[in-house]
């Protein structure tokens, strides 16, 4: 018999629908029931994708002596911590605070005013790994509840506190220089591992953010280290198993330092952020390689995370068939029959399928470990040949994986990753010339702005027919960059309409006085209100809200926008000058700011060769910091921009306007020049 999650859409609470537990939703009815019943809650937090949630599902939430003590004792919540990253946000802060780590499954038990008294990650059904047993903290919370009631509500009261004051962050207040950049290379610097790339030492996560941030510092200084950091990075990440040599993608993160065996997850933000750094990259240092790592990335978005009618789904779970990874790996016997036996052998000697494995029982997360020159010396063919062989080689593999139990798809839609993803798709469109990768952005797009976005208010998840969810402040700033990024792929200005709306609504609704953003909406159901400001495995809404504010400014010369950027580089000053390597998305941001920004008018017909050699040297230009528009026949931005005032198009060539700060030079002609005023 199903309990009252089968009513939601989020997939992760559809999988607990059938549990003997009386799982809620989070909202009012739990807990006015808490309220009535004088219950404590208990608030498991997770995502379908996550490994130990499936494992304290099968452990206790479908064990009926476990589900009984909690329904007789409790007020039992389950959370998808993707369709609500607000509830996430503080009930992780608490736990972090009270434990020093955090992690998921989030379990915590919360009066029925909804503040934390004692918290805790994954929990064993019994006693073991150091851990209290699931059973033994739940009696162990009933007693608590009857015979020290009152000095639980106190340890919440405190918490609670001690979560908003977490949540303000460091002070800020003050205006910022570019001191924070150089620190923050400077840190990066000294974390580096100059053997495998990446920061720090294992577990290792992708670092898009700080990577564009190095890419900036490089294009900013010259320094050669900063590119050599970025260039290493992405070489070691592609070459590794956290990389997908057989479907495309990147899975979530590496347990070891030489991005070897990853978690096999696979999250849309990941992929999306990754295939942005590896296009600029490949830009920036005429580098194909990471052109085709981008690609390949989204290629298997494409094939595998886009749902009919456009869009992106959410993750692919680690899991197949109730094991990690298995979908993933390979042995002698597997390769071989999947290559065939011929090929085998140079397939093997290239992604190090051998015997003894790097993975549990024997088996082998690929990665590159030969060259092909090395191949073509030891197999005696050559080198083009060696590359045919392995291209077949992936087909055949990719099809032999296609009978393997698939991880499961978290097919929801989330409204601040899909904009991540739409600016990556949109990016490529250009730089690599596929008009598959423009439209895949502009589907998705046009299918938020048309069931998720009415009246300047956003929703934050769709799945099938239903949207729902009243939008984040991330929501906001991410689909304001991704249509943004848009506009100038496809020069549509409804879509530069859609990013002015779009920022109109984050003003009204998320505004805070002191500057920049919360994350939610006032008269929410939280017991404080959040504010996100560090850049974690997304960027922070206000770290991309900054950016999106500068390059508004730089198309409309209203100073409002410039005025709200300097607000959250002002607000989050304590940071940006005490712990800039936090907040590398801001940082970008505050590049943009500090470096002379160009900005750019096309004049010209779309689709006229002289207008599209012209847009093409603008995105092969490696400059960041710029906006392009376009002057059109129709004056589709008139009213908008005063950038293409004055600049119809008339007889004779297309034309491109060099400006800063709105005073332009002479117009230009010729492709290469355009090239020159944007990177000279």
């Amino acid at each position: 018999m199903s309990n009252r999650l089968a009513a939601e859409s989020s997939p992760y609470l559809l999988q607990h629908k059938d549990n003997p537990v009386d799982w809620y939703p989070w909202g009012e009815p739990a807990f006015a029931r808490a309220r009535e019943e004088d219950r404590p809650i208990f608030l498991s937090i997770g995502y379908s994708t996550c490994h130990w949630c499936h494992v304290m599902e099968r452990e206790s939430f479908e064990n009926e002596s476990v589900a009984a003590f909690l329904n007789e004792h409790f007020v039992s919540i389950k959370v998808d911590r993707e369709e609500r990253p607000d509830v996430d946000d503080i009930y992780m802060t608490a736990v972090q605070a009270m434990t020093g780590s955090g992690g998921w499954p989030l379990s915590v038990f919360l009066t029925a005013d909804r503040k934390p008294f004692y918290g805790g990650t994954y929990f064993p059904p019994e006693d073991r790994y150091g851990r209290p047993g699931f059973r033994t903290l739940l009696a162990a919370i009933v007693d608590g509840w009857k015979a020290r009631r009152q000095d639980l509500v106190t340890s919440a009261d405190e918490l609670i506190a001690h979560v908003g004051a977490t949540i303000e962050g460091l002070p800020g207040g003050t205006r910022v220089a570019t001191a924070p950049l150089e620190t923050a290379a400077a840190a990066l610097r000294g974390r580096f591992d100059r053997a495998h790339g990446g920061f720090g030492a294992a577990p290792k996560f992708p670092p898009s953010m700080q990577l564009e941030l190095l890419l900036r510092c490089w294009l900013r200084t010259g320094e050669a280290p900063l590119a050599h950091m970025v260039e290493k990075t992405l070489e070691k990440m592609a070459a590794g198993g956290l990389y997908d040599h057989v479907g495309g993608g990147f899975h979530r993160y590496s347990v070891d330092e030489r991005w070897l065996v990853p978690h096999f997850e696979k999250m849309l933000y990941d992929n999306a952020m990754l295939a942005r750094v590896y296009l600029l990259a490949g830009r920036a240092f005429q580098r194909p390689e990471f052109d085709q790592v981008a690609r390949d990335t989204l290629d298997y978005l494409l094939a595998e995370m886009t749902p009919p009618g456009g869009g992106f789904c959410a993750a692919q779970d680690a899991d197949s068939g109730g094991q990690e990874g298995t979908f993933y790996v390979w042995n002698p016997e597997t390769l071989a029959e999947a290559v065939g036996a011929a090929a085998a052998p140079i397939v093997a000697a290239r992604y190090g399928v051998d015997t003894r494995g790097n993975f549990e029982g024997g088996e082998t997360v690929l990665s590159i470990v030969a060259e092909l020159p090395d191949l073509s010396r030891e197999f005696g063919k050559s080198q083009e040949e060696i590359s045919a062989i392995l291209t077949r080689a992936r087909r055949a593999m990719r099809e032999a994986r296609s009978r393997r139990v698939a991880p499961a798809t978290d097919d929801k839609l989330l409204t601040d990753w899909t904009g991540l993803a739409i600016s990556a798709f949109a990016l490529a469109g250009r730089l690599l010339k596929d008009a598959r990768y423009e439209g895949a952005a502009r589907e998705a797009a046009d299918r938020i702005l048309t069931h998720c976005f009415r009246e300047r208010t956003l929703l934050h998840r769709q799945r099938g027919a239903r949207a729902g969810i009243s939008g984040f402040a991330s929501d906001y700033a991410n689909m304001i960059e991704a249509v943004l990024d848009l506009y100038e792929a496809t020069f549509q200005a409804r879509y530069f309409r859609a990013a002015l709306e779009l920022q109109a609504g984050l003003d009204e609704k998320f505004g805070d006085p002191r500057g920049g953003y919360f994350f939610t909406a006032e008269g929410g159901d939280l017991p404080l209100r959040p504010r996100e400001t560090l850049d974690t495995a997304t960027p922070a809404s206000n770290s991309v809200a900054a950016l999106n504010l500068l390059r508004l400014h730089a198309f409309t010369g209203e100073d409002r926008y410039r005025e709200g950027a300097e607000g959250i580089f002002a607000a989050s000053s304590g940071y940006l000058e005490r712990a800039p390597v936090a907040v590398p998305r801001l940082l970008s941001a505050l590049d943009f700011q500090s470096s002379p920004s160009r900005e750019v008018v096309l004049s010209g017909e779309i689709g006229r060769s002289d207008l599209e050699s012209l847009r093409d040297a603008a995105f092969s230009a490696r400059r960041l910091n710029r906006v392009v528009a376009l002057a059109d026949t129709a004056e589709s931005l008139a009213g908008l921009s005063p950038l293409v005032e004055g600049r119809r198009p008339s007889e004779g060539p297309a034309r491109a306007y060099v400006c800063e700060g709105f005073a332009c030079r002479s117009p230009i002609t010729e492709p290469s020049e355009l090239v020159e005023a944007l990177d000279g």
